[in-house]
């Protein structure tokens, strides 16, 4: 791992909302400590808590992630559930900003979903400001993101900082759609060009890479989505973080479109 305190994740408009770390690790307010995955795999699609028992076997050279738990005072891992971080929120500058707590988080991968620009901008702290990541369908789509396991007071903390005093701005959904396995090797997403475009719909229609790790039950993972203003909408067509930058998104997308609704763009439970 490249730095070992939250601190120095250094969190600017031109990073924000890329999420940093490209390992599963265990946060903390002192330090950053690198998580190996088990060797044992899964053949059932993990839940409850099957879920919590697999995220537990995840082990560092300081300990397993049970023993890092109780070391830093966190909460057991029987008292947390999947929270999907989508952006910066898997940054450990932010994370170490909002005051978090002991968190592990885990390397993901998603299908038949994406990652996209929502419609609305943050600019509490940085000019020009950060836009913040929803999620959004994608027929074929494949790429990587992190996974928390996380308290209900820690997913409460991350919705009311996105929310920006403006209360139901994000909310904590599960989705109805798309697929979520545990991701052990670096993973890229389908190019712009492999996006078959009809007008109407887009869709990725090359064969997906093989996984690498078990299938985890999205129906149980809460995930964040922008609400008010939902996506981005470029003329019909998402704009995905895997393919514009922040920076770019803001100076060359940004108020030169219009918005998706975010229930026309995900089912929910």
């Amino acid at each position: 791992m490249e730095h070992s305190s939250p601190r120095l994740w250094t969190y600017t408009p031109s990073n924000s909302p890329v999420a940093l770390p490209k390992e599963p690790l265990f946060f903390n307010s002192r330090e950053l400590v690198s998580l190996r995955f088990p060797e044992k795999s899964h053949e059932v699609v993990l839940k409850g808590e099957d879920l919590q028992a697999y995220c537990s076997s995840f082990e560092s050279e300081q300990g397993t992630v049970d023993e890092l738990l109780a070391e830093h005072g966190g909460a057991p891992m029987t008292q947390r559930r999947p929270f999907l971080l989508l952006g910066e929120m898997a940054n450990p500058y932010r994370l170490q900003d909002i005051g978090l707590g002991p968190m592990p988080i885990y390397t993901v991968r998603l299908t038949n979903l994406c990652r996209t620009y929502a419609d609305a901008l943050d600019n509490r702290e940085v000019v020009p400001g950060v836009h913040h990541i929803t999620l959004a369908r994608t027929e074929g789509w494949w790429e990587k993101t992190h996974m928390a396991m996380a308290t209900v007071d820690q997913m409460k903390r991350m919705v009311t900082w996105l929310d920006q005093g403006r209360k139901g701005t994000w909310k904590p959904v599960r989705p109805a759609e798309g697929l979520l396995h545990f991701e052990t090797q670096p993973l890229n997403a389908p190019m712009p060009e492999d996006i078959l475009w009809d007008g109407h719909k887009e869709i990725v229609e090359m064969p997906s890479p093989d996984t690498t790790g078990p299938q985890i039950d999205l129906k149980t993972v809460m995930v964040p989505i922008h609400t008010k203003y939902g996506c981005y909408d470029n003329r019909g067509r998402l704009s995905r973080c895997a393919h514009i930058a922040q920076r770019d998104f803001h100076e060359n997308f940004f108020r030169r479109g219009s918005s998706k609704k975010w229930d026309d763009i995900l089912d929910i439970c």
